[in-house]
């Protein structure tokens, strides 16, 4: 990815002016907000190719910018920047559409690491989207991963880069169960350190967007004791 570009919102000047030198000299462009209003007009304008997204911030929470971003469809990815390690911040950010989080104080080696994970996915999505592959047909849902779209009923389904790339891995799997360890480090990477149920917030967010009734997925199988399972278009012609 040529000048990648980083939005930076932390209502900190010490914070923002430290990051942005390190992050400057590892060769990102670093784009600055202070506040949340300035961060949620900078993410519609400048596109950025990442967003670091402190949580308390004037104007707007962090929270609130992510829920604004993830409603107008922008899917760029969202690393957020919280003081607080508790589990309820954690998964609360990811409901709202954050891609992961880094929980302050924080090392600038592990910081960068995530950045680059991050940015790697959407790499290796634009990649895998450009293959020539047909789009795939289960029950009312179809996945076209040459044009990265996914379909529900004919109406287009907005996901993350995160959701597309779990959605995807469970497809490529050809309705064979993906054990969790192998789901997170396919989708996450194996040097990611992290909450594992992270996992199962993603799932219950692709159910909530993919199936009729996410309380009775049909599309999206939990296999106890092990994963997750992508149905195959046989086995829902069967049912």
């Amino acid at each position: 990815m040529t000048d990648p570009r980083i939005l930076l919102a932390d209502d900190d000047p010490m914070i923002v002016d430290a990051l942005s030198y390190q992050l400057e000299k590892e060769g990102f462009t670093v784009l600055k907000a202070y506040d949340g209003q300035e961060a949620l007009e900078l993410a519609r304008t400048a596109a950025p190719h990442l967003i670091l997204l402190d949580i308390m911030m004037p104007k707007l929470q962090g929270w609130e910018v992510c829920r604004i971003l993830r409603q107008e469809k922008n899917t760029t990815p969202i690393l957020m920047l919280t003081a607080r390690g508790e589990e309820m911040d954690r998964v609360l950010g990811l409901e709202l559409g954050a891609d992961d989080y880094v929980v302050k104080p924080f090392s600038f080696r592990e910081l960068l690491a995530r950045i680059r994970a991050n940015l790697r996915r959407v790499e290796l999505d634009n990649q895998r989207s450009s293959g020539r592959k047909q789009p795939v047909t289960l029950g009312p849902l179809t996945i076209d991963p040459e044009r990265h779209l996914v379909s529900r009923q004919g109406q287009p389904v907005t996901l993350s880069h995160r959701e597309y790339d779990l959605l995807l891995a469970l497809l490529e799997a050809n309705g064979a169960v993906m054990k969790r360890g192998d789901l997170l480090d396919k989708v996450w990477g194996e040097k990611w350190v992290g909450d594992p149920r992270t996992l199962d917030v993603h799932i219950r967010w692709l159910r909530e967007k993919l199936e009729e009734d996410p309380s009775r997925p049909q599309l999206i199988r939990t296999v106890r004791g092990v994963g997750y399972r992508l149905v195959s278009a046989d086995e829902l012609e069967e049912e």
